[in-house]
């Protein structure tokens, strides 16, 4: 399946630090031609930060996607029944949402699409930007890794010295896991160099 085949959920949560660099793979997955359909959590909707307004961050993802967002549980609710996506991306996931999905735990419109979406048996790709992945939230990176259907962008340490449990992943290859994951592949190697 082609990128220009797919319609898209791009799910984003609170990782502030990285929303440039996910707006950049919005823009590039637009430009392939797929359909992207923006779901917020609360805080990456709600919350200004030292990076974005939360108004204009939304504004700039909708207009790119030319989609209006999702932004409550009920508005991701119907993802399920209508099965209307081919693969979904949590881009960034948060350690919070990590664990909270793990745990099954459906607090937020990401998390809430993401429920409906991994019941359909479709794949839900992951792009980690926490703190503690090696720390508190490395047994729920492991625990999803090894649950069907769900699939990780690349991900490596961003700074092993000033923070040494903290990973991300290698945005720029979010369309890549995509199309892999599409395939029912997860893209290889998992941990790289950042």
């Amino acid at each position: 399946m082609k990128l220009s085949e797919c319609t898209v959920g791009i799910a984003i949560t609170g990782s502030f630090c990285t929303f440039d660099k996910v707006l950049k793979e919005i823009e590039a997955l637009k430009e392939k031609g797929a359909n992207l359909i923006p779901i917020f959590s609360d805080h990456a909707a709600e919350l200004d930060n030292r990076f974005w307004k939360a108004a204009e961050y939304r504004e700039r993802i909708q207009n790119i996607t030319g989609n209006q967002g999702i932004f409550t549980i009920q508005e991701a609710e119907p993802i399920g029944p209508k099965a209307y996506l081919d693969v979904l991306v949590i881009a960034p996931c948060t350690g919070n949402t990590l664990a909270k999905l793990c745990n099954g735990i459906t607090d937020t419109a990401v998390l809430m699409a993401a429920k409906a979406h991994l019941r359909n048996g479709k794949p839900l790709v992951i792009s980690v930007s926490t703190n503690d992945a090696l720390g508190i939230n490395f047994k729920n990176i492991g625990a999803l890794m090894a649950m069907k259907n769900i699939y990780f962008v690349p991900f490596g340490q961003d700074d092993c010295v000033k923070k040494p449990n903290s990973m991300i992943a290698k945005v720029d290859l979010i369309g890549d896991t995509i199309l892999a994951a599409l395939e029912g592949r997860q893209i290889q190697p998992v941990i790289v160099p950042l």
